[in-house]
Parts: C-alpha cells; structure tokens; sequence
C-alpha cells in the first residue's frame, strides 16, 4: 500500500538506507489464507460454498496480456506473483487517508515454487525501482505504450494487475505461472474475524502515519489498527521501507499465531467468517478465481515447508539521477532471474544489493 506517486517524490522515495537482509517465512501468509479458504468450504453447504466462490475476483492473463510471454522452462516449477494493493475504491477508501481515486501494488513479491516442492524462494521488488514498462492493456482495454523509467508501483495503478505480471516476466524472463492480490478492506476483515491480533514492539511506534501510537510492549490491534501497523514507515526505526517490511512480517506471524491459538481451523463457523473475509480481499488469475481452483493448487503445494523459505530483495543501486530512486543492479539481478527460471539455487553473489545506506 503507498501513497501518490505526488507524495513519494516529496520523499517517500528515500528508501532502502539499511541493506537489505534475508527474511523467511512470508509463504506462510499465502499458504494460510489458501488452508482458510479450503477448510472452509468444507463442511459448509452449497449456498455457503456459492457465496465464497462468488467472492473471489479474476483475470484472465493470456486474454489480457497476450502471445508475448516468456516460455516455461520447467514444467512443474510455479511461480507466483503476489501483489499487495492500496486501492482506495469502495471500501477501502474509507481505511486509509490518501488518494481516493487511485491505486498502487505496495508489495510485489515473486514467488518461486520449486520442482519437487521444496525449498521456495520469495524475490521482493521493491516498490520505486525505475523500469521498462512494456506495452500494456489498460484496464478499459486500451492499448498504452511502453515508457522507460516508470515507478514499479506505478504500473498497478496505470494498467492494472495483468499489466504487473508482464512487467515482471520482461523485467525476469520468468513465465509467471499465477498471481494473487489482497487489498485494504480484506486485510482488515482477516483481523477482525479474528477478533483482533496481539502484537509485541521493542520500540515505541510515533504515530507517524495515522494517528496510531504505542509504546514499547504488548498490544491488541483490531482490523483499522493493524491496518495502520503494517502501512507505519516513518514513525518506526529507521523510516526505511524495511523497517516497515519487519513490521508487516512480525504481524503476520503474530497473526498466524492468534490463529493456531484459537484453533480457528478447526471451528467451521470461525472458518467460515475467516473464509468470507478472505475471499472478498482476492482477486487471482482465472486458473485460481474459485474455490476448487485454490483448493486444487494448495493442494499442489502440500510439500513445500515455510520455515526453509528463503525471501530475497531484487538487488538495486541508487539512480544516479535521483537518489531517491532506485535501478535494477547487475550482473546480480540477472543471476537471480536465471536461476529461479532454471529451477536452481540462487547464488550467494546474485543476492548482494549496492542500495546499502
């Protein structure tokens, strides 16, 4: 989730001053929302099944983007793009301050599921890298032409999701197999279903963005405060992007906790509340738009372990335009997308970022 592209060249661009490290276990968010939706639809009728299924949004990538696209290497390898979306339309507008009108994927993480199901490696690109983006279909169906030095986090709001998708596979020369997008309001309708997650900080968090403030230790966030948590920069460390990216990844594990805690898998009318909320937050690609589509797929996936999951930063370099932007750096981005396309380890040399502070 971000602001304008008007508020981020006033100075949400100065980002990535604190290197960026290694951080596991960010499947778990998808797997579970994939194990919510399963479990809930089963032992639920058929009107309960026909309303969770209606929930769920989709595209049809192909239609959308067309011929030109990567081929698949390895067959039984997926790759996944999971957007965050800060769409301020309809109920979400009423979440967050900002431009009501627009747009914008805050997090974009491609995720590589290996051949054999076993190790996965998630490749985070960050938010104002500067790319090509290539001719797209607007969400009208209109032809828009390719533009050079785009914020990544633009194309979202420009083009859409589908036109995300081809960014990335131009940018990766990696077939994108499927994508999944969240958004504000079912973020929030997760965490209230929930009835609230408790989350520790070591640090105070100011208040920076929101209105929210809490001190140091253990607190009870419901839906609009966890919201304002997980979107908290400059009120928290080092105003860093990745120091908002530890607050969302100490969330989700708090959260994936309060669920094991209330056994929420194993009650189908909580299930079914975390299930209604769930499938209203998604839209997917049309191979995943139904409940038997993501049953199907996290079936598929049963052998892949989140504790060895291994998150990624796409390395960049600060423009040598402006300092608050950043490039993709190489030769380490093309040795990451070559081994992720090849089903191969990433090599230690392909995970070293220049935009260190």
């Amino acid at each position: 989730m971000t602001q304008t592209q008007t508020a981020t060249a006033s100075g949400e661009g100065r980002t990535r001053r604190a290197a960026p490290r290694k951080r596991r276990r960010v499947l778990r968010v998808t797997l579970l929302v994939l194990a919510v939706l399963i479990l809930g639809a089963a032992g639920t009728g058929w009107w309960a099944y026909e309303h969770l299924n209606g929930n769920i949004d989709s595209v049809d990538l192909d239609k959308a983007i067309g011929d030109n696209r990567p081929a698949k290497v390895v067959a039984n390898a997926q790759n996944i793009l999971v957007i965050g979306s800060d769409s301020r339309a309809g109920a979400n507008g009423d979440l967050d301050h900002g431009d009501v009108s627009g747009a914008r994927s805050d997090t974009a993480m491609l995720v590589h599921i290996p051949e054999g199901r076993a190790k996965a490696t998630a490749v985070s690109i960050p938010r104002d890298t500067l790319i090509t983006r290539p001719e797209c279909k607007d969400r009208d169906g209109k032809t828009m032409s390719s533009a050079n030095r785009q914020m990544f986090n633009s194309v979202y709001s420009l083009a859409g999701p589908a036109c995300v998708v081809k960014t990335v596979e131009q940018m990766s020369g990696i077939r994108v197999d499927h994508f999944v997008e969240v958004d504000f309001a079912g973020f929030k309708g997760l965490v209230d279903a929930l009835g609230g997650v408790t989350i520790t900080i070591d640090k105070p968090l100011s208040g920076a963005k929101g209105g929210l403030k809490l001190d140091a230790g253990t607190h009870r966030l419901d839906g609009t405060d966890s919201l304002k948590f997980v979107r908290t920069r400059y009120g928290y460390g080092d105003g860093s992007d990745l120091g908002r990216i530890g607050l969302q990844q100490k969330f989700m594990m708090a959260m994936l906790g309060e669920i094991k805690k209330q056994d929420a898998l194993g009650s189908p009318a909580r299930l079914y509340k975390l299930a209604d909320a769930g499938t209203k937050s998604l839209t997917t690609d049309s191979e995943l738009g139904s409940l038997k589509g993501l049953s199907d797929f996290a079936q598929s996936m049963k052998g892949v372990d989140p504790d060895t999951m291994e998150t990624i930063m796409l390395p960049v370099a600060y423009d040598k335009v402006d300092r608050n932007r950043v490039v993709v750096a190489e030769p380490q981005a093309g040795q990451l997308w070559e081994a992720l396309r090849n089903d191969r380890k990433v090599p230690d040399a392909a995970k070293d970022s220049p935009a260190k502070g």
